[in-house]
């Protein structure tokens, strides 16, 4: 499967980015990706108030979205906020196109390093995966990657590529963890995983916000089964078109049968 991992930088105006998604499938599309990610907050960047901007998942920015994937004739991933019963919001990740259409609302929010994400963001309890051309794929986002036990499901779902958009935050260690951590996700799933995050702004030329606000730093890899990194970006914009090689994960799983061997968590 050829997939595209689109690393932007996006601004507090969702219509604005909306254009900034259609020009990055349109060229995914034509490097013959089936599926492009966009990072987690692809419709409005963290720092923005939410609140406002949220709209559920049959409103107008949700449908163009639809349209990009429609006229780009490929599966986009794109990063975005929908009203929460409580006042709050959701941070959902969007998948469509391609008769694709599922929804992952994040599940660990973001308390840590100084920010708070669930003052504003409501959490999400279900795991969700789909299937692209007899692949299936599952949905996490940004902090998810600190927890094993989400990926560890959508293998057990039957998954063989977790994507995770992510806006990840900048600090000291902060690029050392995302990359460790990305290649474990893989490695302990023992599947593909495609990190796609926001790149860093000062890299892509956008105004620094002064605040805690995780706005990206760029990195966005894709990690094969065997926690090896296959391509990567820097911390500036730029589209990773490449090839995953699906039945690697049989193989890798004959090989390192963690799955198979775990004790605890199996509800066995």
């Amino acid at each position: 499967m050829r997939i595209a991992l689109s690393q932007i930088t996006t601004g507090p105006d969702p219509k604005e980015n909306l254009a900034t998604l259609r020009e990055q499938a349109l060229r995914a599309a034509a490097d013959g990706a089936r599926i492009v990610v966009f990072p987690e907050a692809a419709m409005a960047c963290f720092g923005t108030k939410l609140g406002p901007l949220a709209e559920p998942l049959d409103g107008p920015w949700a449908t163009e979205v639809r349209r990009i994937a429609r006229d780009a004739g490929l599966v986009v991933v794109a990063g975005m906020f929908t009203p929460a019963p409580d006042g709050r919001v959701t941070n959902t990740l969007l998948a469509t196109g391609l008769g694709v259409e599922a929804a992952y609302d994040k599940i660990h929010l973001y308390d840590a390093f100084g920010f708070a994400e669930s003052k504003t963001v409501a959490p999400g309890s279900e795991v969700v995966t789909f299937e692209l051309d007899g692949v299936r794929i599952g949905l996490a986002t940004c902090y998810d990657v600190r927890f094993p036990e989400l990926f560890r499901a959508h293998a057990d779902a039957g998954a063989v590529l977790s994507l995770l958009p992510a806006s990840w935050g900048a600090g000291p260690g902060k690029r050392d963890q995302w990359e460790l951590l990305t290649r474990a996700r893989a490695l302990d799933a023992t599947v593909w995983l495609a990190a796609v995050g926001q790149a860093d702004p000062a890299a892509s030329g956008a105004e620094v916000p002064s605040t805690s606000a995780p706005t990206g730093i760029g990195y966005s890899a894709l990690v094969g089964p065997d926690g090896t990194v296959r391509e990567r970006l820097e911390a500036a914009p730029g589209l990773l078109v490449a090839d995953v090689a699906t039945e690697e994960v049989a193989a890798v799983r004959r090989t390192v049968s963690v799955l198979a061997n775990r004790k605890l968590g199996t509800g066995a």
